[in-house]
């Protein structure tokens, strides 16, 4: 690792820790060279899930999309940061465990089908972008899903 002090690339690790979530490891540095503290985050490389949109280009999945999408229908909702991360994790595991393409209808599938557990005001939410609802009745449709036992 450089150092993003001096750029020295000696350098010790002086603690490491797992993180909340158990997908990345956080370890604490100390450079050799100017003694500068500094974080890292390590994590397994995995294979890129690519996803093919609509209109048939295909990209590679970007969990910041989510993220932004859910937070978007979590908006003044009690759903804290941290459970959002969570989700978009638990999505990228679902999406990268279906192969190595999915549609961009299964990434809004998976989304959804995790935020009717977190909040079902934000699920209609995202459902409504995520689904394009033209009408009133789109919406009734969405909640009458919600209503049916899992």
């Amino acid at each position: 690792m450089r150092c993003p002090s001096c750029g020295d690339l000696r350098d010790r690790v002086v603690d490491s820790r797992q993180t909340e979530d158990g997908r990345s490891i956080r370890r604490r540095r100390e450079c050799e060279t100017c003694g500068g503290r500094f974080t890292t985050f390590e994590r397994v490389e995995t294979a890129l899930v690519q996803v093919r949109k609509r209109d048939g280009e295909v990209e590679g999945f970007d969990a910041s999309k989510v993220a932004a999408g859910v937070s978007a229908a979590c908006k003044s909702r009690p759903v804290d940061p941290g459970q959002i991360a969570v989700l978009v994790a638990d999505v990228e595991d679902a999406l990268r465990s279906m192969g190595k393409e999915v549609t961009s209808d299964e990434v809004g599938l998976e989304v959804l089908l995790r935020l009717r557990a977190l909040d079902e005001v934000a699920a209609v939410r995202f459902a409504s972008v995520y689904k394009g609802f033209d009408t009133i009745s789109d919406f009734e449709r969405e909640i009458r899903l919600l209503q049916e036992p899992s």
